[in-house]
């Protein structure tokens, strides 16, 4: 063979690799991604670049209360590994696009936990959440009252007046909580 065809060869190997290895890490261990939108002022800003822990999607293990989590907000729709590969930061950059549907939130409810709305503030089994992180006390219209299910957690935004959150789209399977803020 050629020594300049041997070596393209090389080349292409490498590159190869390294894309792999990206792939694989990006998927399976942690990735950047870009917070969009002011739901979690003033915690966190709109277009912050931060880096997520995916070891939790990995293993299937819950985040704890008040992590930061990325969740995937299609909560009707089953998760494929397909979805975390067409996920990977790598190809939202040849798209050229952030996903709409990845949603950073904070971590209030786990399974068997019971939320409670009233007086525009959180209740988790009966006691007051104590929220440094918020800027402002919530207007939530009416009192409202949730058990979360099995396998399920309840996210909400810090800036609670302008965040879609669980109270809108639902309990967030864990297999949609794609990693935690790292």
């Amino acid at each position: 063979m050629h020594p300049l065809v041997k070596e393209i060869w090389a080349w292409v190997r490498s590159i190869a690799a390294a894309f792999a290895l990206t792939l694989v890490i990006g998927i399976f261990v942690f990735q950047p991604t870009n917070v969009l939108g002011h739901s979690m002022d003033p915690t966190l800003h709109n277009e912050q670049r931060i880096y997520v822990s995916k070891l939790s999607h990995t293993f299937r293990y819950a985040p704890k209360y008040g992590d930061i989590v990325i969740i995937d907000s299609r909560v009707e729709r089953e998760r494929t590994l397909k979805d975390d590969v067409l996920e990977h930061p790598l190809l939202k950059f040849i798209r050229g696009s952030e996903d709409p549907n990845m949603y950073v939130k904070r971590v209030i409810g786990k399974p068997g936990d019971v939320l409670e709305f009233k007086n525009n503030k959180v209740y988790r089994n009966g006691e007051p959440l104590e929220e440094p992180y918020l800027n402002e006390p919530m207007h939530f219209a009416g009192e409202h009252k949730w058990t979360i299910p099995e396998g399920h957690i309840f996210v909400m935004g810090d800036n609670r007046n302008h965040s879609k959150d669980s109270r809108e789209i639902g309990f967030i399977p864990l297999d949609h909580v794609l990693g935690i803020k790292m």
